[in-house]
């Protein structure tokens, strides 16, 4: 009998302790650990990081070669990416006001300022972007992306992909566009004026009509005077004459290219909007606008703001608001047309 218990005792010695049989288990109710599981994990999030590492250091060995041997390229490349970045970053940020508009039932119109404006240009540049966005899909053709930044960066490309230089180039260059079809609004308002049945408030007219051709900025008082004559036939926005209507369009940089009926329901639906904005202006307060929000708020407006400072913006906003804020909806006709009389001759008149 000795025998087979010291073969026994040498293959149990051999075969190495059993589980349960010779060790103690854990005790009743100690916590069990996935030892291995959180090994795994903690692997899988040191990789991650090492490769996160690992590209970040060539991203930017990746950046350097190219501002020192193509500066001119890194500049494409580093306004691409910042604009992306921005892009995102405001995508974002209008998840969030949607997000809110939603869980507390509002409509555009009840939202702050800043919100209103944000979705409004938000709208506009995703338009413009969505084309380039879909260049963009197919593996490496961001290289053609970056060729159409440099050949029609205005063209094409989104505010958030203009170099700071672009920005003011862009905005003059869009300024010249539509600030000659000016006198074209002027000459459209001034032979509307002559079938005007009503003698005296349209020789108020022309006489307003002529101040602007002579360089001289009317007051508000004075537009505000004739805003009768602006709701119905022949200067009601649904009774302008398709040249008036067309050169209106220009100047808020809407397609003029579009039959009459679409041309009055774009040109309603973005002076009203507008005039919804300068309500949400006027709650905040001027005081509260940065010097980039006053220069885009007169840019929008008609005025050319890239030379003014932010004293002569401010008090421009103020004549601009103290007319819109007192117009009802079916005047928004005159407001369209403010925008050319009250900004042609602005900074001829604080000259």
């Amino acid at each position: 009998m000795a025998l087979p218990r010291a073969a026994g005792r040498s293959l149990l010695w051999r075969l190495g302790p059993a589980r349960g049989l010779l060790e103690p288990g854990p005790a009743p109710g100690a916590p069990r650990f996935p030892v291995c599981c959180l090994s795994t994990k903690a692997g899988s999030r040191a990789v991650l990081t090492a490769l996160a590492s690992r590209a970040k250091r060539l991203n930017g060995m990746y950046e350097r070669f190219l501002e020192r041997t193509f500066p001119r390229f890194y500049v494409l490349y580093a306004t691409f990416t910042r604009g992306i970045q921005a892009l995102f970053l405001e995508a974002n940020e209008i998840r969030k006001i949607k997000s809110k508009m939603s869980r507390q039932r509002l409509s555009a119109q009840q939202l702050p300022y800043r919100d209103m404006e944000r979705l409004r240009q938000f709208r506009r540049d995703l338009l413009k972007a969505v084309p380039v966005g879909v260049i963009a899909i197919p593996p490496f053709a961001n290289f053609l992306v970056l060729v159409l930044m440099y050949f029609f960066p205005r063209q094409l490309l989104v505010r958030y992909f203009w170099t700071p230089n672009q920005q003011v180039e862009f905005l003059e260059a869009y300024d010249a566009i539509r600030r000659d079809s000016y006198p074209d609004v002027v000459e459209s308002l001034a032979l509307a004026a002559r079938s005007l049945p009503e003698p005296r408030l349209r020789k108020r007219l022309q006489e307003l009509c002529a101040e602007v051709r002579r360089g001289s900025q009317p007051r508000v008082a004075e537009l505000y005077a004739v805003r009768s004559l602006f709701s119905g036939a022949p200067l009601g926005l649904s009774k302008l004459q398709v040249s008036h209507l067309r050169a209106l369009s220009r100047v808020l940089f809407l397609t003029p290219h579009l039959p009459a009926f679409f041309l009055r329901r774009r040109l309603r639906s973005h002076v009203l909007e507008i005039r919804h904005l300068d309500r949400a202006m006027l709650r905040l307060g001027l005081g509260q606008l940065s010097e980039e929000e006053l220069r885009a708020a007169c840019y929008l407006r008609g005025l050319n703001s890239t030379h003014l400072g932010m004293a002569e913006c401010r008090a421009w906003l103020e004549q601009w608001l103290g007319l819109s804020c007192k117009l009802e909806a079916s005047e928004v006709s005159l407001l369209a047309n403010s925008m050319v009389l009250l900004s042609l001759n602005y900074a001829r008149a604080k000259a």
